[in-house]
């Protein structure tokens, strides 16, 4: 495991942008994450790869709420307004999850693209990068804890419900995101600080979060975090 703590939020999406341009942009399968914080990420990236030539890797998702692609909650949405659409890649590149029609159809057609897309390692999917991220109350690719087992068992895409707005999502299992070649945890704020703390250490509860039960068969696991987020871990037991 790899820990990277900077000072701010700018400064992680300005080091992990660069790590990512120089290792994963070309002729790679990248899966992205939803929620705020990757937005400023996107936002470096595009203003970095603007000028930059044709951009082969492939775009993927982790998870997507069952939205249309045109609304402000779509995890689509969001990457292609804030990246995807300000850079020079070809559309067959991109490969989002449809949230428009049935949740039980989506999952089982992102599954099969997947499958088809993918070299397959441990007879399944492996994508070159997974970028996570988590939660205030824990949950990372749109997995909470009732839906801890469905998680874990899968071998494909499910199903996943918010404990709240029961809004329906899908999101890969930990077996396919497992499966990555590389994993990187992006994480910043104050609200996720005793929980990431909790993560990284191994104690309390911690095995009733989703991102505990991340851990890569074969690959590498990293951290990005500011120092808001990192704070609990430079603390003494």
């Amino acid at each position: 495991m790899h820990i990277y703590i900077y000072k701010s939020e700018d400064e992680v999406s300005d080091h992990l942008s660069n790590y990512i341009i120089d290792n994963f942009i070309d002729n790679k399968n990248i899966a992205l994450s939803g929620g705020s914080t990757p937005i400023k990420l996107f936002k470096v990236l595009a203003k970095k790869l603007i000028n930059y030539k044709k951009i082969n890797s492939k775009f993927y998702w982790i998870d997507e709420r069952c939205v249309s692609i045109h609304d402000d909650e779509s995890n689509y949405k969001s990457a292609n307004d804030n990246l995807l659409s300000k850079i020079n890649i070809e559309i067959k590149n991109i490969y989002k999850i449809n949230g428009d029609i049935d949740p039980k159809i989506s999952s089982k057609k992102y599954s099969t693209l997947l499958n088809n897309n993918l070299p397959h390692i441990n007879n399944l999917p492996s994508l070159d990068l997974s970028i996570l991220g988590i939660g205030d109350d824990g949950h990372t690719a749109s997995i909470f804890p009732h839906d801890m087992k469905k998680f874990k068992d899968y071998n494909e895409c499910f199903i996943a419900t918010h404990p709240i707005s029961k809004q329906k999502r899908i999101s890969l299992s930990k077996n396919i995101i497992n499966n990555s070649k590389e994993i990187i945890f992006h994480v910043t704020g104050s609200k996720k600080s005793i929980i990431i703390d909790e993560i990284i250490n191994e104690y309390n509860d911690h095995l009733s979060y989703p991102a505990s039960h991340i851990k890569p068969n074969d690959g590498k696991i990293s951290w990005y975090l500011d120092n808001d987020a990192a704070k609990n871990l430079t603390k003494n037991k």
